[in-house]
Formats: structure tokens, C-alpha cells, sequence
């Protein structure tokens, strides 16, 4: 079966189709967990249940794949179906799958949970040809489904943001789901007994330096600063963050200087087109200098590029360092040949 589409995601997370298998599977370690733990309750109830949960490790399976058939086709010894979670190693799993997708299991849910999957990988392939399984990708969350979480931990904690905290928070969230819930989770905790959460918090809880690399990062590279790219790029992949996540992120800001320099072109005064924005103070500066210097036809190109670079990565996940380099070195340098005649 093909890949869940995001609009559906949620009411299969919340209602399981009935099938045998189900493959969960992303760049986004984070949210690949988390929605995996989601399918483990909607199948028992709970997370821990020693008697309808069973974790495996993916590497045991390929060394013995009968046995995954025999688990699943274990009867609870109270009742009620069983999940079974395998999460995927260096060894394939697929032989252990196959019998399950031919003959699937009466009261056993197996959730395999991956890593970042290539479009030709077996497991990957096995899973979305197949009738009897499920795929669901997990990529890095997009401005809607930041907000729409933003907005459901707020909610829980009895908390409203203000509009430049909001804008700013948004801006500086995204690259992971557990690690975006976690720093939520703090600002909540910070800001209780508060009504409302102010920049002034944002700041105190969530502006790390990581967060502050990504901005430096986006901002070197749309003003051709290719030194500092180099230090910034170098720097957040030694850290571990995701390249097509660091792409994203220029993609984003690019569409956003493209809306903006276009409406400069059309007449609307740079100043009011800055402040449309809503960009954290800290880096107006900055952003004014690349509307000066990047027409809009040019960021139509580069966002274009930077978007098919993002495609790059998730389909060559062994090659994104590379893809990602070549792709912001691209965009710096035509800033800099800008920049040069300006």
C-alpha cells in the first residue's frame, strides 16, 4: 500500500487500518517515535503493557526471521491484541516480514520503526507494494504542523503566545518533533503562572546556540558569506542536524525574501515589506541587506533549486551532506556575485 498522505495521518495514528503491518519511517527520529508510541496505544491502550507489548530488535529478526511469525502469532495470555514493535538495524528484516504480509497474524499489530529509508530500499519497497501493510513517513514538520503543535502544548498548559513570540518561536523550532516538544514543554514550564508567553521567554528558553547557528547559517549564505557558511554548515552537521532539515530552512527563508522583494518591485516600500516579515529584531539588519541585493526573479530560481535539493535528500540519504553543501555554496555564490555589483 502507497505511503499515508499527511491529511490522513492522524486518523490512522488514532484508528489503525486493519492490517498486519505497519512501516514508520523518516529523517525525523523524533516524530518517528512519537508516532509510533501513538499506534502502540491505539492498539492496547497503553505503552507498557508487558503482556500486549513486545519490542524486538530488528537485527535479532534477521537472524532469526521465523520467530517474528511466531510472536505475532502468539494469543495475550489475558485477551486483547498484541503489539509488536521491531525497530529496524543494519540487517534486513524483509524475510521475517513476508510471511506475515502472506498470512497475516489474527491480534498482533507489527510496527516497524525505521530510519530514514531510501525510496529503492527492500523494506521500503516490501512495504508500500504490499495490500497487508502500511507505510507512514515521518519528514521534518513545515510551518503548519509547527504551529498546529505549538498550539495543541500551549493549549495543554492553559497558555497563549503573543503574535512576534509566536513568529519568533516558529522560526527557530522545526529540525526534530521530540526535541521541538521538549523545548516547548520548557517554555510551558517557564511560563506558568503566566497568561500569556512573551518574546522576552521565547528568548530565555528556546534561543540556543543551535538556533542561533541555523539563522547564521541562512543569513551567510543569502548574503554570499561563504566563510561564514563553511563554519556554520561544518558546525551543525558535526552536531548532527539533519542537511535536508538545513535545506529546508533555506527554502523557507528564501520564499519568504521572494514575497517580500516582490512586493518592493510592485511599489510597497522596503521598510513596510521588512516588517511584514515578523522577523525577531536581532535580524532585520541582516535581512534588509539581502533584499538589497537579491531581485526577485533570482530568488525565484534559487528557491526552486533549494527545493529540489530538499527532494535530493530525502531520496539520496547517504548523499545529503554533498547535495546540501552544493545547493547553499550555489545560492551564496550568486549572492556574492550580486552583492559585488551592488
Amino acid at each position: 500500500m502507497v505511503a499515508v498522505k499527511p491529511a490522513e495521518i492522524n486518523a490512522v495514528l488514532n484508528r489503525p487500518p486493519d492490517v498486519p503491518v505497519v512501516l514508520v519511517h523518516g529523517p525525523d527520529a523524533g516524530l518517528v517515535a512519537e508516532r509510533v508510541g501513538r499506534l502502540i496505544k491505539a492498539v492496547i491502550d497503553s505503552d507498557d503493557d508487558p503482556f500486549r507489548l513486545l519490542r524486538l530488535d530488528g537485527d535479532i529478526v534477521a537472524a532469526d526471521p521465523m520467530r517474528l511469525a511466531d510472536e505475532a502469532n502468539t494469543i495475550s495470555l489475558f485477551g486483547g491484541k498484541r503489539a509488536i514493535v521491531i525497530r529496524a538495524g543494519s540487517k534486513s528484516i524483509v524475510p521475517g516480514l513476508k510471511p506475515l504480509l502472506e498470512a497475516p497474524p489474527a491480534d498482533a499489530l507489527v510496527i516497524v520503526q525505521a530510519g530514514d529509508l531510501a525510496r529503492t530500499s527492500p523494506l521500503r519497497t516490501l512495504c508500500e507494494r504490499s495490500r497487508a501493510a502500511l507505510t507512514v513517513p515521518c519528514y521534518a514538520d513545515g510551518p503548519r504542523e509547527l504551529a498546529a503543535l505549538l498550539d495543541e502544548v500551549m493549549a495543554v498548559h492553559g497558555l497563549r503566545l503573543d503574535s512576534d513570540a509566536r513568529v519568533h518561536l516558529l522560526s527557530l523550532l522545526g529540525a526534530d518533533r521530540q526535541t521541538t516538544r521538549n523545548e516547548l514543554e520548557k517554555l510551558a514550564l517557564y511560563a506558568r503562572g503566566a497568561n500569556t508567553v512573551t518574546i522576552g521567554d521565547v528568548d530565555a528558553v528556546c534561543g540556543d546556540a543551535a538556533s542561533l547557528a541555523v539563522d547564521s547559517l541562512v543569513d551567510g549564505t543569502f548574503l554570499g558569506d561563504l566563510k561564514r557558511l563553511d563554519m556554520d554548515c561544518s558546525r551543525l552537521f558535526a552536531d548532527g542536524n539533519d542537511p535536508g532539515v538545513l535545506v529546508g530552512f533555506l527554502l523557507r527563508h528564501g520564499l519568504m525574501l521572494l514575497s517580500a522583494r516582490s512586493q518592493m518591485e510592485s511599489g510597497v516600500p522596503a521598510g513596510q515589506a521588512l516588517e511584514k516579515m515578523r522577523l525577531h529584531f536581532k535580524r532585520k539588519d541582516a535581512v534588509d541587506r539581502q533584499l538589497g541585493i537579491w531581485p526577485a526573479q533570482d530568488l525565484l530560481l534559487v528557491t526552486g533549486d533549494l527545493g529540489q535539493a530538499v527532494a535530493r535528500c530525502r531520496q539520496n540519504p547517504l548523499m545529503r551532506r554533498e547535495i546540501a553543501r552544493v545547493a547553499m555554496w550555489a545560492v551564496a555564490m550568486r549572492a556574492a556575485r550580486h552583492r559585488a555589483r551592488n
